[in-house]
């Protein structure tokens, strides 16, 4: 059963990741188009720059957690980072990908190649390893109700 706070935190993760969205596809449109850069440039600096911005909100709103964090704000941008330079290569891969096999412009591929990593690479990634909280997980449970004590008579 999906609890409410598991879906409250994909949301939240979801504004997350959109802000960022934003911000790197916007950037993305403003140096290939404005500046002439070759789009596959283009998403390396717009995704660096909207990984900031992502990293940001994650970390002091939509991963927030009370009971601290599994790892110290370095080792979680160390994390953050590789997770974003993955996003990054799949992201422009898939793009170029789309782009040369099926003449598919770049703006659309580049949407579409966002959805699957979002949803398949990143957000399992922010959730389970980045911001991995110290909270008591679900299956820890109290001995007892698992094993029942051994009689004097079984022992023997």
């Amino acid at each position: 059963m999906i609890s409410w706070q598991s879906v409250k935190l994909f949301l939240k993760a979801q504004v997350s990741a959109f802000s960022g969205g934003v911000t790197d596809y916007g950037l993305m449109i403003l140096l290939t188009e404005w500046l002439h850069i070759h789009f596959t440039i283009s998403i390396l600096i717009s995704g660096t720059i909207g990984g900031i911005v992502n990293f940001c909100i994650n970390r002091f709103w939509a991963f927030k957690n009370n009971e601290g964090y599994c790892s110290t704000a370095t080792g979680q941008l160390i994390r953050f980072f590789t997770v974003v330079l993955g996003s990054i290569s799949l992201k422009s891969g898939g793009t170029y990908l789309l782009h040369s096999a099926i003449n598919l412009d770049y703006k659309i591929g580049r949407l579409l190649i966002d959805s699957i990593v979002s949803y398949g690479f990143n957000y399992p990634l922010m959730k389970y390893w980045v911001f991995k909280t110290n909270e008591a997980r679900d299956f820890d449970y109290e001995e007892e109700e698992y094993f029942e004590p051994i009689s004097r008579e079984q022992r023997i």
